[in-house]
């Protein structure tokens, strides 16, 4: 990266402020702009030299920051790390942050602090300079098609409740399989592909990267947002028609076969290209089990985890996706993968429902 990037710190507390300026300035390749007490001296320190990347604390005086976060987002979109106790104590306010176009958080303790700050420079600066690359949207919620329910309906999959479906339907309702991958800004991607399903769809497994405790708050808020049922992973789920399974945050999530049935086994382990959940150890699960009555998607996020394991599900008959360069936050995972001719065909972000939906009425 040869520009210097241009960050703002927005935090009411002077410390971190201070601390966060001496780290971050050791970088030669970043230059710490004059930072804020609260976001309304931030916007007047803004429209004299606005930042490539915002470091934004959430709890704050005369405006929080998810306010300020989505004024910020609905003007000019701008790379925002998302710095604050909150998002340790309270991941719902990642999630809203994330939500609101938030690209990545850090969290800080509220004991120990310049200790535990310098302890994380290294994470902090590669937060920054990945946030810098990221290309922060505005994603509207797509129409769910004609056929879905209302948000906080009922799904076919939660009224069964796991029970076997008779042998005769089997074939017909849970032979096909959808995985999807994805990191930064998958958190947006997800809501606007998933919310315009319908009730009735192949059944979805999902690796988004993303630390424990945060994915069941993830998975329950797309829950009450999606007609089909979202929810967050457990050892033994059954993977089916109408429903989405999350990985939990800090283990992997293989797909199985018991008899004709999918099932998700979800386990501990070392982290694959340095994700746990890895978006490789589910693809290349999926290759294995489900072949060419599998979806490969691979969506915005920094690196390459899930090239691989793309490649394999396409080697094994699976159709494959990428997101499109134009739609994606951060376009690492699907160049990666489009590098080694895992990817059939990239398309934006909006049509990816629609070919979800194809996919499963083909029969």
């Amino acid at each position: 990266m040869t520009n210097v990037i241009k960050v703002m710190i927005v935090d009411d507390s002077a410390v971190v402020r201070q601390v966060l300026t001496a780290l971050l300035s050791k970088d030669p390749q970043i230059q710490v702009l004059p930072s804020a007490a609260d976001p309304i001296l931030a916007q007047e320190k803004m429209a004299v030299e606005w930042p490539d990347v915002i470091i934004l604390d959430v709890e704050m005086p005369r405006m929080d920051g998810i306010t300020f976060l989505k004024k910020i987002m609905s003007e000019r979109p701008t790379p925002v790390v998302i710095c604050s106790t909150l998002t340790e104590k309270g991941a719902e306010t990642t999630m809203q942050a994330l939500a609101a176009g938030a690209v990545s958080y850090v969290t800080k303790p509220r004991l120990g602090l310049k200790d535990f700050l310098s302890e994380s420079a290294a994470e902090l600066i590669r937060n920054v300079k990945q946030a810098a690359l990221s290309k922060p949207k505005r994603i509207a919620r797509g129409p769910v098609p004609a056929g879905a329910a209302g948000p906080g309906a009922a799904s076919p999959a939660a009224a069964r409740n796991d029970k076997p479906l008779p042998p005769g339907a089997l074939a017909q309702t849970t032979d096909k399989v959808i995985a999807i991958g994805t990191s930064t800004g998958g958190t947006q991607a997800l809501e606007a592909i998933l919310t315009a399903l319908p009730r009735v769809s192949a059944g979805i497994i999902v690796v988004q990267h993303m630390p424990e405790k945060f994915t069941a708050l993830f998975a329950n808020r797309l829950n009450t947002l999606c007609a089909i049922e979202v929810r967050e992973a457990r050892h033994g789920d059954r993977v089916m028609p109408g429903r989405a399974l999350i990985a939990p945050g800090g283990l992997h999530m293989r797909l199985t076969r018991s008899g004709a049935y999918y099932q998700v086994e979800v386990l501990d382990g070392p982290p694959v290209n340095r994700h746990k959940p890895s978006v490789d150890v589910l693809f290349k699960s999926v290759a294995q089990v489900a072949g060419r009555n599998a979806l490969g998607i691979i969506m915005t996020g920094m690196g390459d985890d899930g090239a691989r394991g793309l490649r394999d599900m396409h080697d094994a008959g699976a159709p494959t996706i990428g997101q499109d360069e134009a739609s994606c936050v951060v376009y690492g995972m699907p160049r990666e993968a489009v590098k080694l001719g895992a990817v059939d065909i990239e398309m934006p972000l909006d049509r990816i429902a629609a070919e979800m939906v194809r996919f499963y009425q083909r029969g």
